[in-house]
């Protein structure tokens, strides 16, 4: 769901602050149970704000550890604990203990243990897809305690697996409608993503807006819609792979990062990219833009 405006002063975090919850999320594990600890903790947040700065710095350890879990010794040794476990006590989520107490993604263990299950069963390597769909579906495994311990680490891991996926999907699509209901209150005249593909553009910002408007004095050409928190190592990746290229292609814009951003990043205005952690209230519509103003009208490659 959005979150109610209720939160929006403690959207926008210094450095120092994103650093004290990062530093807190360091020995929690990606379950239901650790982000109630984490909101308990830090109640004046929002709990999407501090789901997504969870998932954020849960993903650059995860980088930095799986490897590890990836050796074939370490993965044969989960493998027959997980076996010799789930046999003595089947009705045990034996793989979910398994994963939180070896600090690995309950879903990243659950691909694991079933991918070295299928080598048993079929003799060979299964493929992707065969992965993919037993672990969005395990009712589709043929060993009903196996499926079961499947399930049990996708619904309780808040981070990875298809269950986060699907809620990440439609949580960007849920914030993209919102912003192109805002758009259309304000009787503001825009190209959206879709629009813009079917005009023959590969790369492009959410929204290109026909006619710029100003925000806090500064023009804007195109609005980019993110439902994450904004840290340093996300936003550097956006800005080199995403927003310098749409300022080149279209000039200045908006990002708006709907659960906050840490504060220090707003440092672009003056060469084109503001952020946002809503939808701006301060807007000017240059009704009567000037040529230059307009977005650079480059043929699309």
């Amino acid at each position: 769901m959005v979150d109610s405006a209720a939160h929006r002063s403690n959207m926008r975090l210094s450095r120092v602050e994103y650093r004290e919850i990062a530093r807190w999320t360091e020995h929690l594990r990606p379950t239901r149970q650790c982000m109630k600890m984490l909101k308990d903790r830090f109640p004046n947040h929002s709990q999407s704000t501090l789901l997504s700065i969870f998932s954020l710095e849960y993903q650059k350890r995860t980088k930095r550890t799986i490897s590890r879990h990836h050796a074939p010794d370490v993965i044969e040794s989960h493998y027959q604990r997980y076996l010799s476990e789930s046999k003595a006590y089947p009705s045990a989520p034996v793989l979910l203990e398994l994963a939180n107490e070896v600090d690995l993604s309950p879903a990243l263990m659950a691909r694991i243990i079933l991918d070295r299950f299928l080598q048993d069963l079929e003799g060979e390597m299964p493929t992707k897809t065969v992965l993919n769909s037993m672990l969005k579906e395990p009712s589709l495994i043929q060993d009903q305690i196996l499926a079961k311990n499947i399930h049990q680490c996708t619904i309780n891991d808040c981070c990875y697996g298809p269950l986060v996926d699907c809620i990440k999907h439609a949580i960007g699509q849920e914030h993209e409608v919102l912003l192109r209901d805002k758009l259309k209150e304000r009787n503001l005249s825009f190209l959206d993503e879709n629009q813009l593909r079917a005009m023959g553009y590969d790369k492009t910002p959410d929204i290109i807006l026909e006619v710029p408007i100003a925000v806090e004095g500064h023009i804007v050409h195109w609005i980019e819609s993110k439902a994450s928190f904004g840290d340093d190592h996300s936003h550097r990746t956006y800005l080199n792979e995403q927003f310098w290229s749409y300022w080149n292609r279209f000039g200045p814009g908006l990002v708006i990062y709907w659960y906050g951003f840490i504060g220090e990043l707003d440092c672009q205005r003056d060469r084109g990219i503001l952020l946002k952690d809503c939808f701006p209230t301060d807007i000017a519509t240059l009704c009567h833009a000037s040529q230059q103003d307009q977005p650079a009208t480059q043929e699309p490659e």
